[in-house]
């Protein structure tokens, strides 16, 4: 038989005092295995990842997407080692994945759904960072890609945080998705009467003289449209990089507005035609104080009596 100790309370709390210290060193050492998990995935991806990617010659995508990757893997492996550490059994994990798709049903499925396309985003890649997208109203360049949104930065300098899953579910434009050359559309409208030949030399002139357009496709010029003041011609152009489209319209409006001028070529302006009754004059001439409105109002009052 084990006698007794001879103090109880004594033995409670030295007991105590060794199972609260151990508890806060087990915290204190899981803690450290997730901040070094951290530190290490900043140090591979800012080293290795960055060596490999210049030996390479990876796309900057690429690079980004395996940074990415990289992080994940390491934090994840690292949160996992801490929960062992601390003896957490796996049973565990199982309880918390549980009360996970709870909450998911009742009201994360946006969340969820932002994640998962974050994975996608960064699997399949149909789009990177540095590609110029076009989503809705917004138009930018891809800065970061995370795993529940994407931040696009427009040309203004603002950042622009779109949803992953508005990128997968909606209809977006890539401009630099494979190829990089993109066609522009600059229209032009000259007045009836205008020399069609000569406006068609004057844009294939504007073409050949801005250096960033690419000769092979070569320009374009059509005649779209026979509008109510003007022809509309549209000339079109090849442009090496998306990210240039804007200047280059604005360049070539400059040209062909001094081409015009020197060719003779008439930009045309809205014009309407006035129609005057002869009644209507005669009633004004006699009555120069009293305006067009104010007359017809009287005359349809007179009308009427």
């Amino acid at each position: 038989m084990v006698p007794l100790p001879s103090n109880p309370s004594q033995q409670l709390e030295k007991g105590l005092e060794i199972f609260d210290s151990s508890i806060i060193w087990l915290i204190i050492g899981a803690i450290g295995i997730i901040t070094a998990s951290i530190l290490f995935a900043y140090i591979v991806n800012r080293t290795l990842i960055k060596r490999l990617a210049k030996q390479m010659k990876m796309d900057r995508g690429i690079e980004f997407a395996v940074q990415k990757v990289t992080q994940y893997v390491v934090v994840g492996i690292g949160v996992y080692t801490a929960f062992a550490f601390v003896g957490l059994p796996v049973s565990a994990f199982a309880g918390v994945f549980a009360l996970l798709s709870v909450g998911i049903g009742f009201g994360l499925q946006n969340i969820t759904a932002n994640f998962i396309s974050g994975i996608i985003l960064l699997i399949e890649r149909p789009i990177k960072v540095g590609d110029r997208l076009t989503v809705g109203e917004v138009w930018g360049d891809v800065s970061r890609i995370n795993l529940r949104t994407t931040i696009i930065q427009t040309p203004d300098n603002m950042s622009i945080i779109v949803p992953n899953s508005k990128i997968l579910d909606d209809q977006i434009i890539n401009w630099t998705f494979g190829d990089h050359r993109i066609r522009i559309k600059i229209p032009v409208g000259v007045a009836y009467g205008s020399d069609i030949r000569l406006v068609e030399k004057a844009l294939g002139e504007a073409a050949e003289k801005h250096n960033l357009i690419l000769k092979k496709p070569s320009p374009q010029v059509w005649l779209n449209e026979f509008a109510d003041s003007s022809l509309n011609f549209e000339l079109l152009v090849w442009i090496e990089k998306a990210t240039e489209r804007d200047q280059i319209i604005s360049d070539v409006n400059k040209i062909i507005y001094k081409l015009f001028i020197d060719y003779n070529i008439e930009i045309p302006f809205p014009q309407r035609d006035l129609n005057i009754k002869q009644n209507d004059l005669l009633n004004i001439n006699q009555s120069p104080d009293t305006t067009i409105s104010e007359q017809q109002e009287q005359n349809e009052k007179n009308k009427w009596q």
